[in-house]
């Protein structure tokens, strides 16, 4: 299977058209049609259902386009890290990464680098435990960030020196937010909005004292934009990190930390043997740095 007939495909996914896939490609259609042909011929299924005015993909085909866009996503990874080698420092990384303040000692080092290699680049994607570990599976990203509870025997790890406080994100004018902290208690009854890491492994099940069934779900998500919209039109309280939605004068919420203080650690991790780009290998030196700096934390740069 030639990369560059995946390419043709997605071409065609996007566009929806293959007049319009071979004029975004600068080719003619025949000789994209006949491209396209032979590989459903190769893969024995049919991946088009060619109408009059568009085409649209068979349960293969979306198959394939999901495992294509990975296929080339690592090929142009792979393609830039090479190019990259042994000249100055550049390239890119890629890392991913919940939604959350730990975030910032990345973005320090980020800065710190870009000050003096400015032909580094970096990309972000942003997801919670679940989609960061599939891409760093795949080899799509260098790095991710996972926020406590994880399972870490998998990848190699550095605990980042910041904790996130765990918090309900809740209405000013409920009459929850006239107090200072929520207590186990406090959960029973209410609608609470999880994330998805939260529902599948039962994250909180230790600090509650109690079984996580009792706790009533009204939602589910993997970041912060939406459950801080959920909580606003009123469908419930979402527990979620400090300082990542905006509680300030103007805002509706309010955050009340949880109590007993419940907070969790930021791992940096990475696949297990993973020969980094020197770009990435920068990164990871600068982050090992930072993290051990005393004025973080005591027990900070400790290797999991």
């Amino acid at each position: 299977m030639d990369i560059r007939v995946l390419e043709y495909f997605l071409a065609v996914a996007r566009e929806q058209t293959i007049s319009g896939a071979a004029q975004a490609l600068h080719m003619t259609q025949p000789p994209l049609s006949k491209q396209l042909k032979e590989l459903e011929e190769e893969l024995g299924k049919q991946l088009l259902i060619r109408g009059a005015r568009r085409v649209t993909l068979t349960r293969e085909g979306m198959l394939l386009r999901e495992r294509a866009q990975q296929i080339v996503e690592l090929m142009e990874k792979t393609r830039a890290e090479v190019s990259a080698s042994g000249q100055d420092m550049a390239g890119d990384v890629y890392l991913g990464g919940g939604e959350s303040e730990g975030m910032r000692i990345v973005a320090q080092a980020v800065r710190q680098i870009r000050r003096e290699h400015p032909q580094v680049r970096f990309h972000f994607f942003s997801g919670d435990a679940y989609d960061v570990t599939e891409r760093l599976d795949r080899g799509l990203i260098d790095f991710g960030t996972l926020i406590e509870p994880v399972d870490l025997s998998k990848y190699d790890s550095i605990r980042l020196p910041r904790p996130d406080i765990w918090g309900l994100l809740a209405r000013k004018d409920d009459p929850l937010a006239q107090k200072k902290a929520v207590t186990p208690e406090d959960l029973l009854g209410l609608p609470l909005i999880l994330s998805r890491q939260q529902a599948g492994e039962n994250g909180l099940a230790g600090w509650l004292g109690y079984s996580a069934e009792k706790l009533q779900t009204a939602a589910t998500g993997n970041l912060v934009n939406t459950p801080r919209l959920l909580v606003e039109e009123g469908v419930g309280y979402a527990l979620t990190l400090d300082e990542l939605a905006p509680v300030g004068p103007d805002s509706p919420l309010c955050f009340l930390p949880l109590e007993p203080r419940l907070e969790s650690w930021m791992h940096l991790v990475w696949k297990k043997y993973q020969v980094f780009s020197p770009a990435a290998e920068l990164l990871l030196q600068t982050l090992r740095q930072n993290a051990k700096e005393p004025a973080q934390s005591p027990e900070s740069g400790e290797e999991e």
